[in-house]
């Protein structure tokens, strides 16, 4: 054989593979990937034209109609439910999405809310949790087997540990998905959003031109959303600010590297940070501003960009009782600025580098002290 043919032609040929297997192989691949793809579109052609509609046959059935394995067609119902054109569930079956599949009372469907740990006792997780006596909070991923999550019709997401396998899993499995307070990355998923981008331009610009150029955001884990938006905004008034994102238990550091201003994604999040600065007897506005470009409620006492945690939830309770939506949602939240004297000029602050000095030094003598403790 000529030594230009392709390795696979050379196997092919070869003695190992007599009978040229490997290449009838190939070919049988590429066989079954065009019949699943010419398959797919079939269905897809069935449902746009009406073929196809309300709850589709068995899939024994549907497989002698279009002369297919029931392996094959089983793969080709599930991409089009990822697509968000059929609805499938264990036990009901396999329905056209908008049509005659049975809905159920939305008090009587159960969700699941994930969330971060320091988020499950926010004002928006609790005021869910009140709207669905059905609803169950889990922190953190929570267990994947099928018999767990067969058992919600949605899911609300605000952690951002959820991976993308997950979130394409309980679309399959015809959960309606929430993504909340961040935009969606794939598949077919509703999503509430804050403008934090025009928050940003308010709050952030505000800061800067108070002379603030150490700024901390603190957000949810997993989360960039915020922090880039002030970097926008820095970007235009203030290109010398530095902008650092933290979490919690960062406080004290991010007060040691002289930071002035701490922007938040939400009024829970202000809270701790605002008991990390009195447990390092710093007072707001005093020593450090402090803001908020999120949720929060009416007795909220941080001044910032403010959408209402009742807002908020409604929001995500509305795309979830509407059994109407044929594609994926996306509500974006407008807020109100509210001042609440939280926020000052660096000219007016006290706080300067000889305390944050201090409290590097006071730092230093703990840690001299269990060192010795400890020897």
């Amino acid at each position: 054989m000529d030594a230009s043919g392709t390795g696979e032609e050379q196997l092919a040929g070869s003695s190992a593979f007599p009978d040229g297997s490997l290449a009838l192989h190939a070919e049988s691949r590429e066989r079954l990937s065009y019949k699943f793809q010419r398959l797919r579109e079939k269905l897809r052609a069935a449902i746009a034209s009406g073929e196809l509609s309300g709850r589709l046959p068995g899939e024994r059935k549907l497989a002698r109609k279009f002369r297919v394995n029931a392996k094959t067609l089983s793969k080709a119902l599930t991409d089009l439910a990822a697509e968000g054109l059929l609805d499938r569930s264990i036990g009901r079956g396999t329905f056209v999405k908008g049509t005659d599949a049975p809905s159920m009372s939305p008090t009587a469907e159960k969700w699941l809310i994930i969330c971060e740990p320091q988020q499950a006792n926010s004002a928006v997780v609790q005021r869910l949790l009140s709207a669905n006596p059905e609803a169950q909070c889990v922190t953190g991923m929570p267990p994947q087997r099928p018999s767990f999550l067969n058992s919600f019709k949605a899911a609300v997401i605000f952690s951002g540990d959820a991976t993308e396998a997950f979130i394409r899993d309980l679309v399959v499995r015809n959960v309606a998905v929430v993504v909340a307070g961040r935009e969606p990355s794939t598949y077919s998923t509703h999503a509430v959003l804050i403008d934090r981008s025009h928050g940003a331009a308010i709050v952030a610009r505000d800061l800067m031109l108070a002379g603030h150029r150490r700024i901390a955001v603190m957000e949810a884990h997993g989360s960039t959303e915020l922090t880039s938006a002030i970097r926008q905004t820095a970007r235009r008034y203030a290109p010398d600010a530095a902008i650092e994102a933290i979490f919690d238990g960062e406080v004290p550091a991010a007060i040691r590297q002289e930071t002035t201003a701490v922007i938040c994604d939400s009024s829970d999040a202000a809270d701790r940070v605002r008991k990390s600065l009195e447990e390092l007897q710093l007072e707001v506005p005093r020593h450090v501003s402090l803001a908020i470009i999120g949720s929060g409620d009416a007795e909220c006492q941080c001044s910032g960009y403010v959408v209402s945690s009742e807002q908020f939830c409604q929001a995500i309770i509305e795309i979830l009782r509407d059994n109407t939506a044929k594609r994926p949602v996306t509500l974006l939240l407008s807020g109100q600025s509210i001042d609440c004297g939280t926020i000052g000029p660096t000219e007016s602050m006290i706080y300067s580098s000889t305390q944050s000095r201090s409290i590097h030094d006071e730092d230093q003598r703990m840690c001299v002290a269990q060192a010795f403790r400890g020897v």
